[in-house]
């Protein structure tokens, strides 16, 4: 067991530091928010989130019910 535990420890550490280095260099996490895709945004897809606040908004043709 001891074999195999101080190679996987390395690994698993020389892929933290490698992945955090990019975050060091810039300063911030990189974005990866769908309305921030320029190539999304002009085929016309957004994020779930805004297209269910749009499909909430309050339709001006509805009818409205009367309770008897």
């Amino acid at each position: 067991m001891d074999k195999l535990l101080l190679p996987t420890l390395i690994i698993v550490g020389m892929s933290i530091l490698l992945l955090s280095v990019g975050i060091f260099i810039k300063g911030k996490f990189v974005n990866t928010h769908v309305s921030s895709n320029k190539a999304l945004a002009r085929k016309g897809v957004r994020c779930a989130t805004s297209q269910d606040r749009e499909a909430r908004t309050e339709n001006p043709h509805r009818v409205n019910e009367y309770s008897a």
